[in-house]
């Protein structure tokens, strides 16, 4: 299955019995499907079946969508001016205004007195209504489409850019893995060594005690839990990617895992070179979990 982004933008139009249809969508990211609409007066008998429709097809993102209809010349409602009365208005702001020396009146604020101006509602039957909403939601069927093509075209980059992300998380553990400072030989020497410091410091100090309890540290301190986990981690995101669909929140819960594990491997640490693997680590698995909130 393809990977989606949860950020894309379309466009569709229609026609319909003369009038035109534009539906504009796009989202960004969102914990789920949130819609937000803004459609024309009127048609807000629309939004249950919009919202519906949006979260049917997308699992994540906060949507926007954006309805335009234009009525076709003919079916617009004509404005009826009642002429006898705008014209005694007329008159009698022309005597106001020769003898009161009033503002001379503008076509527009007579216009716009209550009675000069009517636009009378259209009727439209049942038949009609259904006919225009079914042509609406197509065509919003058709934005929504061209929506989810944008989401997986940013969805296969962003699949090609966590996999090189993957492949540098394996590759770094595979180092830490096999860094000189875990041969057996060089923990032995680095143990001797400590007891040997800490004997010069002070000579009451029991060496066999000593080295039991430097034994016991670099026990403590050793990776091996953390690159095993590290490896399991990788192959569980190379199966996500592979598998594809809605895996963001998957591979978002796998980003923290491979954090943690980050986190510790520095903690534990006790060579400089292992440090600087683990910084490195670090920096990687941000940047792998930051592609992935962009994911579905």
């Amino acid at each position: 299955m393809n990977l989606q982004s949860m950020t894309g933008f379309a466009r569709a139009v229609a026609e319909h019995d003369g009038t035109s249809i534009a539906w504009e969508v796009k989202s960004v990211n969102g914990k789920s499907a949130e819609v937000r609409l803004r459609l024309p007066q009127g048609l807000e008998r629309l939004e249950p079946a919009v919202r519906q429709t949006v979260q049917k097809r997308f699992s994540r993102g906060n949507f926007q969508a954006t309805l335009t209809v234009g009525r076709a010349a003919g079916q617009q409602a004509q404005p009826v001016v009642n002429e006898a009365f705008l014209r005694d208005l007329a008159e009698l702001a022309k005597r106001l205004q020769e003898q009161f020396g009033a503002a001379p009146a503008t076509a527009d604020g007579l216009l716009s007195l209550r009675g000069v101006l009517d636009i009378p509602e259209t009727t439209e039957t049942e038949e009609a209504r259904a006919a225009l909403d079914s042509a609406i939601l197509s065509a919003l069927e058709v934005s929504l489409g061209g929506l989810e093509q944008a989401r997986q075209g940013e969805g296969a980059a962003l699949r090609s850019l966590l996999s090189g992300h993957i492949d540098a998380i394996e590759a770094l553990t595979l180092r830490a893995e096999a860094d000189p400072s875990r041969e057996p030989a060089v923990i032995r020497e680095r143990i001797a060594e400590q007891v040997r410091l800490l004997m010069d410091a002070s000579a009451n100090l029991d060496a066999s005690r000593l080295h039991m309890e430097a034994a016991f540290l670099a026990t403590k301190a050793d990776i091996r839990e953390e690159i095993d986990r590290l490896k399991t981690h990788v192959a569980s995101g190379r199966v996500l990617l592979a598998g594809g669909g809605a895996i963001g929140r998957k591979l978002d819960f796998l980003a923290q895992e491979f954090n943690r594990e980050s986190n510790t491997l520095c903690s534990k640490s006790n060579a400089a070179t292992v440090t600087a693997i683990g910084l490195e680590l670090k920096a990687v698995v941000d940047q792998f979990r930051e592609q992935v909130q962009n994911l579905e």
